[in-house]
Formats: C-alpha cells, sequence, structure tokens
C-alpha cells in the first residue's frame, strides 16, 4: 500500500548502503551468516540488497506527484528522536523525515530479521482517518467497491479509492476498519495524502448536498507502528495489561488494549492484526502523547534478540517478497483493480454494474474475462523471477528471443533477500499472463530471462482462524 516515490530517498540509500545490483549470491552468501548476535552498533554491514522501488527517479516522482509536502518543511513522526537514539538515517520520505536503515544493521540484515524474530515500523506519516455518520457506510461503499455494511465490527479490508469519473481507476489504494456501524478507521497513503484530501473534500461535499450526514476527521499528531514477524505476538502480549487476548484476534480483525507503562497503563490503543510484510503482525494506532512511551515498551519487553526497530528498505523489500502493490508505482490512475490482480477485493454482491460505486460497471465488464465471452482486460498485473540482473521500474518485458515484440513493463524489482533470487512485479499483455509463461526483461539494454511467476513469492504467515 506504501508509495515509495522521493528521489532523494535514492541518493541516501545509494551512499549509505553501497548497494550492488551485480549478484545475488552475495545477498544468498550474506544472509546465511544472519544471527541476531552478529549484529553490532558499531559496526555498518553493507547491505548487498535493496528495493530499487526505493531508486525512483525525477521523473517517476514527477510522473506520480510528489511524495514529500510540495514546498512546505518537512514534518517529524512523534518517533523522530527516538530514531536517531537508535542509529536511524533519515531520508525525506511523503513529506517526512522517515527512517531508511539503522546503524549496525544492513537492509538485508534488517529483512531477515523481521522474518525470522520482529521489527517495529513507524508508519506515523500515513494518513488516518474516522468517517462518521449514519451515512458513513453509504458514502465509503460509493468511493470503494467494498462490502461495508456486512464487514463484521473490528473488521477490516484491503480496498480502494476509485476515480469519479467511472474509468474504474485508482486514486490509493486503503485498509478500512469498522469500529461501529456508523464509524470507520481509514488509513490512506503518505505520498497521496494532498491528492487524498482534495477527493475526499469533493465527495463529501456531494454526499452533502444528497443528504448524506457524514464527516471526516485526520487523527493528525498521531502515532502508527507495525509490528511485524513471527514473534510480534509475543512481544506484543508481554507489552500488555493482560486485558487483551491475542489468541483471539484474528488477521484482520482489530481490538482496543493497553499496553503496561511507568506505573499505569495507556490509553486504549487500537490494535489491527495485518501488515505489509506477509509475515503475522499488528498496526497499532497511537495517541501523540504516547506514541514514544508505548514504542519504547515494545523495544524493552522485546529486547534485541526478538526486536528491532526497521526502515524503508527493509519495508519495501519484504512487501514485494510479499506481492503487494506500491501505489504510484504498481497502481496509479489509468489501472482498475482487475488489471492490478485485485479483483479479490470486490466481494460477490458487488459484481455487478448497478452495484452503486464509481466506476462500477467498467469493472463489472472487465470482471468477465474475454476467454469467457467478456471484456475482459488488456493487461494484468503478475510476479517474474529474473535471471541475471535484477529488473527494475521501467524495465520492458518482451517476448523470448524477440525484443521488438513488446508485452509491458516492469513496475517493482528487487534481489530477494530470502529466496537469493531477482524477483519483481509489473503489468503483461492479456494472454501472457499465466504463471510458468517464458519472457524476457530488457535490464540495462540486455534481454534477461524472466518467468512469470504466482504471488506471493515468499508464503504468507498470517494468523487466521481454523
Amino acid at each position: 500500500m506504501q508509495s515509495l516515490k522521493s528521489a532523494s530517498v535514492a541518493n541516501a540509500i545509494r551512499s549509505a548502503t553501497r548497494v550492488s545490483q551485480r549478484s545475488v549470491s552475495r545477498t544468498t552468501r550474506a544472509l546465511n551468516t544472519l544471527r541476531p548476535q552478529t549484529t553490532t552498533r558499531n559496526n555498518v554491514s553493507r547491505t548487498t540488497a535493496v528495493n530499487a522501488t526505493l531508486l525512483s527517479s525525477k521523473t517517476q516522482q514527477a510522473r506520480h506527484g510528489s511524495s514529500s509536502a510540495s514546498s512546505e518543511a518537512l514534518q517529524k513522526t512523534p518517533l523522530y528522536d527516538l530514531h536517531l537514539a537508535h542509529g536511524a538515517q533519515m531520508v525525506p520520505f511523503g513529506g517526512f523525515h522517515m527512517p531508511v536503515q539503522y546503524k549496525g544493521l544492513s537492509v538485508s540484515a534488517s529483512h531477515a530479521f523481521t522474518r525470522e524474530h520482529a521489527s517495529i515500523f513507524d508508519v506515523s506519516h500515513m494518513v488516518q482517518r474516522i468517517f462518521s455518520g449514519p451515512g458513513a457506510c453509504e458514502f465509503l461503499e460509493r468511493v470503494t467497491p467494498s462490502d461495508l455494511a456486512s464487514l463484521g465490527v473490528h473488521h477490516s479490508t484491503l480496498s480502494v479509492l476509485l476515480k469519479a469519473d467511472g474509468s474504474g481507476g485508482i486514486v490509493d489504494d486503503t485498509i478500512v476498519t469498522k469500529l461501529a456501524e456508523d464509524k470507520f478507521y481509514v488509513v490512506t497513503n503518505a505520498g497521496c495524502r494532498e491528492k487524498d484530501n482534495e477527493y475526499f473534500d469533493q465527495e463529501l461535499a456531494k454526499a452533502k448536498e444528497s443528504g448524506l450526514e457524514v464527516s471526516q476527521e485526520q487523527l493528525d499528531g498521531w502515532g502508527l507502528v507495525a509490528l511485524q514477524g513471527p514473534e510480534a505476538e509475543a512481544v506484543l502480549a508481554d507489552a500488555l495489561d493482560g486485558t487483551t487476548d491475542l489468541k483471539q484476534l484474528y488477521f484482520g480483525q482489530s481490538v482496543y488494549g493497553k499496553v503496561k507503562l511507568d506505573g499505569k497503563t495507556s490509553a486504549p490503543l487500537l490494535i489491527s492484526r495485518g501488515g505489509y510484510t506477509g509475515e503475522d503482525g499488528f498496526e497499532i494506532s497511537i495517541p501523540p502523547s504516547e506514541t514514544v512511551a508505548v514504542t519504547e515498551k515494545l523495544l524493552s519487553v522485546g529486547g534485541a534478540e526478538r526486536v528491532q526497530f526497521a526502515g524503508l528498505g527493509a519495508r519495501d523489500s519484504l512487501r514485494l517478497e510479499a506481492g503487494m502493490c506500491l501505489y504510484g508505482h504498481d497502481l496509479d490512475e489509468s489501472v482498475s483493480p482487475v488489471e492490478a490482480a485485485l479483483s479479490w477485493i470486490i466481494p460477490p454482491n458487488r459484481r455487478k454494474a448497478d452495484a452503486g460505486y464509481y466506476g462500477a460497471e467498467t469493472i463489472a465488464a472487465q470482471l468477465t474475462p474475454k476467454s469467457k465471452g467478456g471484456k475482459g482486460v488488456t493487461r494484468r498485473r503478475v510476479g517474474f523471477i529474473v535471471t541475471g540482473a535484477p529488473a527494475r521500474e521501467g524495465a520492458e518485458i518482451v517476448a523470448k528471443g524477440d525484443p521488438t515484440t513488446k508485452f509491458g513493463r516492469i513496475t517493482s524489482g528487487c534481489p530477494s533477500p530470502t529466496l537469493g533470487k531477482n524477483i519483481a512485479m509489473g503489468y503483461i499483455k492479456d494472454g501472457q499472463h499465466k504463471s510458468g509463461t517464458e519472457v524476457e526483461v530488457l535490464v540495462r539494454g540486455k534481454a534477461r530471462p524472466a518467468v512469470v511467476t504466482k504471488m506471493p513469492f515468499v508464503p504468507s504467515k498470517y494468523y487466521k482462524s481454523a
């Protein structure tokens, strides 16, 4: 979901991590030696793999819109000073100073630590919103394809904001959580803040004109931390006051819980089970006055053996292994949910042309493929395993043995620290999208063999009910 579009981030990663793009085998050798006890604060290990979606160019930034707050000064999340205290290298991102990695822990090492233990990601730059009122559900069902009326209270769903012109284009991707029948918690991307604010202002004005009673509140200054990895549940349980049973909280659900602080407990915190890494984990929304204390509690109860900070670099390679989209790269306003392989977010009762959300007619026609008599789509988002040099955003996908026959382009790619292979995702011509299809990708002018591959590349480990 996260949008990564800053050229400043690219420059910082290049200089800080000295990325080698020539050999995935170096990544494999590095990971073979990675163990928590080998990570030291005074020895910065060299990163041998980092997702090049962080290395987006100025032209990409212009195409997708700035991820910073235009000409405004960069903001700081509530955890800014804590990041510095833990040796973070900060870069401009989404209008904020954000950590890309930490002293003593390379991007690939942080990636591996998350897969083996748990990491804390500061995602406080994301926009947290509350929509409430008798018309809140109807309003959100107009701008998204989700069935929120049937969604259970304290259940969440991945969704998309759709263009009002009926094209089916994606304005942003989002997570919607139903807090009550008339109250919804909505998280949107930092890089789309200004665009989304304008979008919601326009849609709320339309809602008012039509008689819908709905209001929006932005939780400005609030913290949002993602605790991700196989030890996330144990760490969070140790920090909570004992009144919340995490064993009964499944993927896509949320609950209010309190964290033990010095001599007191925190305010009730919205704890959602899920995340952006493919691992089990939680996202925790925290009032401004308690964000630092709650995060420090998670670090202290977990200890360095179980939990550490992780930055943008690891977050991006983790999400790509999990097959998750990155807005501004894998998604934009020219792409529909069907093209983006997100048809699964549209429930059966919302798949007809008269479903009532923006673009329903267009999307309903696309849902039935051409092979079955429908309109279908001309391109589809798929995964790739690439041999040789990693394929980066913008690389052309061509026919095997015939570089003049164009099939599509790569939207994200990196060496996978977990697999020791080059992975990528992109849009390919319909009919070439089946798993196992052999194609080529043009990397720095040279054709590299690639195979269409199912995603996620690394199996997800979400905590689901039996």
